[in-house]
């Protein structure tokens, strides 16, 4: 098992020991082995996405306890193929992403319509299938920054998913418009018995503000999940949050004291946990992202992502680039330790 305090060095003892006195645990809907018995069956998803809920639950290492590990790989739309996978050739071919999702112990993976649809038949019943249907993409220039439908929801059943992703870019002049896509692409997924999952994030340059990304303030994020939530987003993907005092910061919007005062504290266990209350109190999953790709530090950073997120009452891990920009046994290695911290009693709920 991965040495999850060695790698979290000096905040060891700050996020494997902090107690929430902001959110009680008891109070929220956590991960678990029966968690679509205990939660989801409160909501009006048909039994086709309780089954297709349940196959995300039972595949891979953490089948069996209600986390999540996922494979992400859409980055060669969002950053262009050079970019994604120059540092390893190997993932050009579709086939090896999804082989690295299979021998990291992924719950499943998450890719285009064209990575995905080029392995159906090789690969569907192997590993359970997410597709992403809304991608930016950067050739376009002067540089826009909007989410467009590349997929249609039928094409991802015909392929075999069993769930569907998207992107919010919540706060851009274009997010309207996505909003409403997007529900119609979700309502139709959970007619076709898919499970939806909501890339939920920011995108505003008013959100910068003397210096400070509060594209990652955990009052913003947590309210982009939830609207997410609102949506109907089974699972909601988020950024860990950074800081706080978004609102506050950027000066529009609405806020409370209490969120700063009673309902967050300085701790990034309490930052992501406000985020999880948002998730409708963890009716909806929450799982954060991993990030880009640092190298040497990789492997800390996404176990210490881990930590915060499960002991916040998270769901899991989404990990892309700092598990397929390395050689496969490296990111093998990585997905492996991600799912150590789930798997780990010494991990608890904060």
């Amino acid at each position: 098992m991965t040495d999850i305090a060695r790698l979290l060095g000096a905040e060891a003892e700050t996020l494997l020991e902090h107690q929430c006195q902001t959110f009680r645990k008891e109070d929220l809907y956590l991960p678990g082995p029966d968690f679509i018995d205990r939660v989801m069956s409160e909501n009006d998803r048909s039994p086709h996405v309780l089954r297709n809920m349940q196959t995300l639950y039972n595949h891979g290492r953490l089948a069996g306890t209600g986390y999540l590990s996922f494979l992400p790989v859409d980055q060669g739309i969002e950053h262009s193929a050079g970019a994604s996978f120059a540092p390893n050739p190997l993932y050009f071919d579709p086939k090896n992403i999804v082989e690295l999702a299979i021998e990291g112990g992924c719950n499943g993976v998450a890719s285009t319509l064209g990575v995905l649809s080029s392995v159906a038949r090789r690969y569907a019943h192997k590993i359970p299938f997410m597709l992403k249907l809304n991608h930016n993409e950067t050739l376009t220039y002067p540089a826009i920054y909007d989410q467009t439908l590349f997929a249609q929801v039928e094409q991802a059943h015909d392929v075999g998913c069993v769930a569907v992703g998207a992107t919010i870019y919540f706060g851009s002049p274009e997010s309207r418009r996505q909003i409403q896509d997007i529900s119609e692409a979700f309502e139709r997924a959970h007619e076709l018995g898919m499970v939806t999952v909501l890339w939920s994030y920011l995108r505003n340059p008013a959100f910068k503000h003397e210096g400070t990304d509060y594209h990652v303030a955990s009052d913003l994020t947590g309210q982009a999940i939830h609207m997410a939530a609102t949506l109907k987003a089974d699972i909601v993907k988020q950024k860990l949050p950074e800081n706080n005092g978004g609102y506050r910061a950027v000066g529009f919007g609405h806020t409370h004291d209490k969120v700063y005062d009673e309902l967050t504290s300085d701790n990034p266990v309490d930052l992501a946990r406000y985020q999880v209350a948002n998730c409708f109190m963890g009716r909806a999953g929450l799982i954060n992202s991993g990030g880009g790709s640092k190298g040497h530090s990789d492997l800390g950073e996404a176990v210490r992502t881990a930590v915060i997120n499960k002991r916040a009452g998270g769901m899991g891990l989404i990990s892309g680039r700092k598990a397929f920009q390395k050689p496969m046994n490296e990111g093998v290695e990585l997905l492996n330790a991600i799912q150590d911290v789930y798997l780990s009693p010494e991990v608890t709920l904060a």
